[in-house]
């Protein structure tokens, strides 16, 4: 089983440096990583396309979407995936993957956990995936896109790619088409990849902003006037799958301080709330 690993890039040479690490170094299967590079002035053109373990397409995109679109249409892997420069593949992440595909062939979408950190690595909550349902997912998506994987024929059968019209909330309207099209999904409840909440991660910005509330004027009218119920009948179908619950664990990344070699961390009271994102949340959803 061939994986392709798409991976969007501008301007964020070091940390991509961390992500394809990742990628390279994971055990047990065969991939191919596609880096979509936007020109970037930062250094990056300086050392990528000499970086033997990526095949890496230097070219103006029309943004983030539109460039994992065309990694993807240029990808050849019976699963695929896309990789944030700011997010990594824990060890041994794609060989469960692939042990799962091939146990369960009729899975169409796999989702699974990702581990939540700063700057630093340093830990700040664990996100574990639930398949999305039609109407809740409008108000919350229980999914983050590094740790989703998607079938070959999920891009050649439904011609599932991203809205390139939007520049920041394509995740998410590209899982509501997920849920949409009845694609079988399923959730590996395993960490296979860090998110790196840096400040600067996209979804924080205005535009995200802006395109959140446009994505929302999407959803039927009765979820745009139920959408705190909404929320809660999540909050209580996280709790009835233990999504709130976490034993002591660790894992191990690249950081910008080790580039060269894994870290490892142990977490001893992990947490599954996102506390900046959650009163972000809040405030979102909240009648007004």
């Amino acid at each position: 089983m061939l994986f392709s690993i798409i991976t969007p890039s501008y301007r964020s040479s070091q940390w991509l440096r961390l992500c394809i690490a990742s990628v390279a170094d994971q055990k047990g299967v065969c991939l191919e990583h596609i880096v979509q590079d936007s020109c970037s002035e930062d250094g990056t053109q300086d050392w990528l396309p000499h970086d033997k373990r990526v095949t890496a397409f230097i070219e103006k995109d029309k943004g983030m979407y539109d460039a994992v679109n065309r990694g993807f249409r240029r990808s050849t892997g019976e699963v695929a995936a896309y990789l944030n420069c700011d997010e990594q593949y824990l060890p041994g992440a794609l060989k469960a993957v692939q042990d799962y595909f091939m146990a369960h062939p009729q899975t169409d979408v796999l989702l699974a956990d990702t581990v939540v950190v700063d700057k630093e690595g340093g830990f700040i909550c664990v996100r574990k995936s639930l398949v999305p349902q039609r109407n809740i997912m409008w108000v919350f998506n229980p999914v983050i896109t590094s740790s989703i994987f998607i079938h070959r024929r999920v891009l050649e059968q439904h011609h599932l790619f991203f809205d390139e019209k939007w520049r920041d909330l394509g995740d998410k309207v590209w899982t509501v088409e997920m849920v949409r099209r009845g694609l079988k999904m399923a959730v590996l409840r395993r960490f296979t990849s860090s998110f790196s909440d840096t400040g600067e991660n996209m979804n924080l910005k205005p535009n995200a902003i802006r395109e959140a509330k446009a994505v929302m004027e999407m959803a039927p009218r009765w979820v745009r006037r139920w959408k705190w119920p909404l929320l809660q009948i999540h909050r209580l179908r996280q709790v009835c799958h233990l999504i709130y619950w976490q034993r002591p664990f660790d894992y191990s990344i690249y950081t910008l301080a080790n580039p060269e070699r894994r870290v490892d961390f142990h977490v001893e009271k992990p947490t599954a709330v996102w506390w900046t994102r959650h009163r972000n949340d809040q405030a979102k959803v909240l009648p007004g």
